[in-house]
């Protein structure tokens, strides 16, 4: 079948190979068999090593040509990469031989002399041609890159390749173009991050295009909807000005393009709140100190964007918080007792949550950023006061019970806090916001405390099982002990007793 032209892309030198390279990187993964197609001296070596040294985030690893050995592995890479030069293959049939369709089950693979494996690549190869650059006063180096797919491949890679050559023509429109692109880990979200760098300054690129709506869940709306999950990069720019223009440490805004789902953000650094993987008590205190400033503002239930519109922040209401809880019936039962619970426990457990959804209704509101926990806290040491903890999650930010917050912090899901550190740091924000108001009633907030963090455990017991069972992320397996055991310290209040005792009843496995 014909291959059909994707992009063409016109490199004026090496470092436009280069760049070519990075965009490639940003979008690789395990699976994917590039065929690199051109004569000797056409640049393919240049694009394979930048491609390599992109994705090892080392300018200097060695990339030795596999002419004579054929194959040469990559193992350490975000995506373990093979690169196969097939110029010395003997037969079509001999890639086996060699290791391609391993290689191409666990990794990606990149491949010259693609021509020499016959029909036997993959039908959803991308095809990489590089061609002498047109012109006669074209550099040296100048070089047209072709790339073109069949159809069982095009529509895959042209989605794929169209987003990164769209976020280098955001960095080129932000002046950032001649920057180069490193991925930085994402999260749990369909989002991802890249660090971008140019002559000594970084910043932060947030790609996160327009979730589109899940299939509807409860009526006729999808689970986003209901649980108020930020669509698109709105709410995030929003709430961040809001934060900064009260002191607060989140990332400046550099440029936006909040249709295409793209930002450019002030880089905070990569130092978290943890030391040696456990949580650094004096961070946490500072980030205390934080909630309990944060606390005491009165703030609108709507926050203005830079083109003129305003973001409405949801309730955090009934709907949200009972199908977040829903999530544990829905996959983590069915994960720890390999069945799920019978019709009269789930309607038992909806109705023991609903006197306590309502007693929220009516406590100790305000924004709740929803997601305050390690992995979105960056240490800031050289800033004051409150601006030493900066924030780089809160597009989900909520109106609601502001306990939630304390429990994402003191329960965090990735990391131990041992239970006297926990309950050291709680004294210490019930001082902090008795102390700015004398009418803060702490009893009401230690109530409101046990059920947020009741309730996140059981969310996140939710979520973790599904990012394994629907989505193939094992490692969050690894979180669920830890979750537990929250919840079960969560559930030693006295309001929870008969919440406590449906779950003892339930899940008598759980561990």
């Amino acid at each position: 079948m014909p291959l059909t032209p994707l992009f063409i892309r016109d490199l004026a030198d090496e470092a436009a190979t280069g760049r070519l390279a990075e965009d490639l990187a940003m979008i690789l993964r395990p699976g994917d068999v590039i065929a690199l197609d051109g004569d000797l001296g056409a640049g393919k070596t240049t694009l394979t090593r930048a491609l390599l040294r992109t994705l090892a985030d080392d300018a200097e690893l060695e990339v030795p040509s596999p002419t004579f050995t054929l194959a040469q592995p990559y193992d350490d890479l975000r995506v373990p990469v093979t690169h196969f030069d097939l110029y010395r293959l003997g037969e079509p049939e001999e890639l086996e031989e060699i290791g391609f369709s391993e290689a191409a089950e666990t990794g990606a693979v990149l491949v010259e002399w693609p021509e020499r494996a016959g029909d036997l690549l993959p039908r959803d190869t991308l095809t990489l041609a590089l061609r002498p650059g047109d012109g006669p006063d074209a550099h040296p180096d100048a070089r047209r890159a072709i790339l073109t797919a069949d159809q069982d491949g095009i529509d895959a890679w042209r989605n794929r390749l169209s987003r990164s050559f769209a976020i280098r023509a955001f960095l080129d429109e932000a002046g950032w173009g001649l920057a180069a692109r490193r991925h930085l880990q994402g999260d749990a979200s369909t989002r991802t991050y890249e660090r971008i760098r140019r002559a000594g300054e970084t910043a932060i690129l947030m790609n996160a295009p327009l979730r589109p709506d899940g299939p509807p869940v409860r009526g006729g709306k999808p689970y986003s909807r209901i649980a108020h999950l930020a669509e698109d990069v709105r709410p995030f720019v929003a709430i961040g000005e809001a934060l900064r223009t009260h002191g607060f440490s989140a990332p400046a805004l550099l440029a936006h393009d909040m249709e295409a789902g793209l930002l450019l953000l002030e880089d905070l650094g990569g130092r978290g709140v943890l030391s040696d993987g456990s949580p650094d008590a004096g961070r946490y205190r500072a980030a205390v100190e934080f909630l309990a400033a944060f606390h005491c503002l009165v703030l609108d239930d709507s926050a203005p964007l830079p083109d003129g519109t305003v973001h409405r922040i949801p309730p955090y209401d009934h709907g949200a918080l009972s199908i977040e809880i829903d999530l544990l019936a829905d996959w983590y039962v069915p994960h720890v007792a390999g069945a799920p619970l019978d019709a009269a426990a789930i309607a038992e457990f909806h109705a023991l949550w609903v006197p306590l959804f309502d007693s929220l209704e009516a406590t100790d509101r305000g924004w709740v950023l929803r997601d305050f926990h390690s992995p979105n806290l960056i240490w800031l040491g050289d800033r004051p006061g409150n601006a030493r903890i900066g924030l780089i999650d809160y597009q989900d930010c909520v109106i609601g019970p502001k306990a939630y917050d304390l429990a994402s912090l003191l329960q965090d899901a990735r990391v131990t806090v041992p239970e006297a550190l926990e309950a050291d740091l709680f004294a210490h924000y019930v001082a902090a916001r008795g102390a700015a108001d004398p009418g803060f009633d702490a009893e009401a907030f230690g109530r409101d405390y046990a059920i947020v963090a009741a309730q996140r455990a059981t969310k996140v017991l939710g979520i973790f099982a599904r990012l394994n069972d629907r989505d193939g992320k094992p490692a969050y397996l690894a979180h669920i002990p830890r979750v537990h055991a929250y919840l079960m310290r969560a559930l030693k209040h006295p309001v929870l007793s008969a919440l406590k005792l449906w779950y003892e009843t339930h899940l008598p496995t759980a561990s």
